[in-house]
């Protein structure tokens, strides 16, 4: 095992933001094969196909063309890596993990910007904003903290996997605190999951970046889904009755096999307006990717609205504190209003500490189906080995 993989998980142990249900799911990525999210530790076949989108990936290939050329010899044997590597699933999101690739403070100005061309080919104006407001945002703890070895806007590490291509896998990862964007690419096919999006404090009162926000939408939109919902609705939502007093999330770093059984209310039992409501909500998290395939995600979630599930914990009064997650065979969203860490204060969640993951059940994180389907098409061709 790395230095960098024992770091993270001692690190993931004793941070108390992942001290929920570390029991099952849990897995070390040098040790534990990836299986997927599943619903009850089996994977569901067949739901990935290998197929043209009619949507190019030319922009972002390009763009990390140029990025790799900007890297020095040295710089690049830290910062690209083989498109199997385990090094995709050893993200994590707590902010003294050790972390792989180049980090943007040690990025020349050139490399900053090409950076950052990358991130604004393979993502929405939105999703970059955000992701941008993120990493500002760390910035903001810094400064509340005092603490700018730990925390700032330029402990943001990028990493290349594969050669950029339009026919051959490849990927990039965006890794930091509260910050982690996996972005794989196969012909005009992409995976944008694992993505973590999360803050603390969520809104600057002060400092460099004052007035900076991010994940208003994504709260703002799931309460009001829930506050949608009849009484007899609501009730088949909760999972967990009662106030929200710890944190909830389950799929985020090192739970990639997560077994997390659907529960809460069907979306085959709610009304066209509430079907609609929680579309809106899929896509908040979905339209962070370039638009194009974005639409395309959205209707591969769509087409599976009748087995999506919604799932709430806590209160749903217009200052509540809660949890939710939307759960289907393609797609699993979790929302969650955390404790503190960094900023003291107050001992339970709150609306200044949130977490936010997206994953792609059932095997398809990290584009696996498509890598494994890629291999077996390229089965008897010697430049198609890999790892896992």
């Amino acid at each position: 095992m790395t230095l960098r993989t024992n770091l993270a998980l001692i690190v993931l142990i004793l941070t108390s933001a992942y001290a929920v249900d570390r029991q099952r799911g849990t897995t070390d990525p040098d040790k534990d094969p990836f299986i997927g999210v599943t619903s009850n530790g089996e994977v569901v076949g067949g739901l990935f196909p290998i197929r043209t989108t009619g949507v190019t990936t030319a922009p972002v290939a390009k763009a990390a063309a140029q990025f790799i050329a900007a890297l020095t010899a040295a710089q690049r044997q830290t910062t690209t890596f083989a498109v199997d590597d385990t090094e995709w699933r050893r993200w994590n999101n707590v902010h003294r993990a050790a972390r792989a690739g180049l980090a943007f403070k040690d990025m020349t100005a050139d490399q900053q910007a090409r950076a950052l061309d990358l991130l604004k080919a393979g993502l929405s104006a939105r999703g970059l904003e955000k992701t941008r407001n993120v990493m500002r945002l760390n910035q903001t703890i810094a400064e509340l903290t005092n603490n700018f070895s730990e925390y700032g806007e330029g402990l943001y590490n990028l990493v290349i996997f594969g050669e950029p291509s339009a026919t051959a896998p490849w990927g990039w990862q965006l890794e930091g605190h509260h910050l982690i964007i996996n972005y794989f690419v196969l012909g005009d096919q992409v995976v944008m999951t694992p993505t973590f999006m999360g803050s603390e404090p969520v809104v600057a009162s002060s400092g460099k970046y004052a007035g900076t926000k991010v994940l208003q939408d994504e709260q703002d939109k799931g309460l009001a889904l829930m506050r949608a919902l009849t009484t007899a609705q609501q009730e088949k939502a909760i999972i967990e009755p009662g106030a929200k007093t710890g944190n909830k999330a389950q799929a985020q770093a090192f739970r990639d096999n997560l077994v997390l059984p659907y529960a809460g209310i069907r979306a085959s039992e709610l009304s066209p307006t509430q079907q609609a409501l929680l579309m809106t909500l899929i896509a908040e998290y979905v339209q962070n990717m370039d638009d194009r395939h974005a639409k395309i995600r959205i209707d591969d979630v769509g087409a599976h609205l009748n087995d999506t599930y919604f799932a709430w914990i806590g209160g749903f009064d217009p200052d509540g504190i809660f949890y939710y997650r939307v759960h289907s065979p393609v797609i699993l969203i979790e929302f969650d209003h955390q404790t503190p860490v960094a900023l003291r204060g107050t001992t339970g969640p709150s609306r200044q500490h949130i977490h936010t993951v997206v994953r792609t059940p059932n095997g398809n994180d990290y584009g696996k189906d498509l890598l494994r389907q890629h291999y077996q098409r390229h089965a008897h061709d010697p430049a198609h080995g890999h790892h896992e």
